[in-house]
């Protein structure tokens, strides 16, 4: 069974949380940027991308790494795919 779009939004933050758990992701805007709003660097985007490989069997190819540049695409891109 497919995840609501809630569930993909709280497993992606569920994520970032675990590689960057130092910042505040409780007041995340789901518009904005994410490495804007929390300062990921690169290594930390790759890191994200490779969390869902392994804990959701999601692949995401270099070329669609711009659909998750904020929570809202994240969501929109997943869905469907978890």
């Amino acid at each position: 069974m497919a995840m609501s779009k809630d569930e993909i939004r709280a497993a992606v933050l569920e994520i970032i949380e675990e590689i960057a758990p130092d910042e505040d992701i409780a007041s995340m805007n789901d518009e904005e940027p994410i490495r804007e709003q929390i300062g990921l660097d690169s290594m930390d985007f790759l890191d994200i991308v490779m969390e869902l490989r392994k804990q959701y069997k999601v692949e995401v190819p270099e070329d669609d790494y711009n659909e998750l540049r904020t929570l809202a695409s994240t969501v929109a891109y997943l869905e469907g795919k978890m």
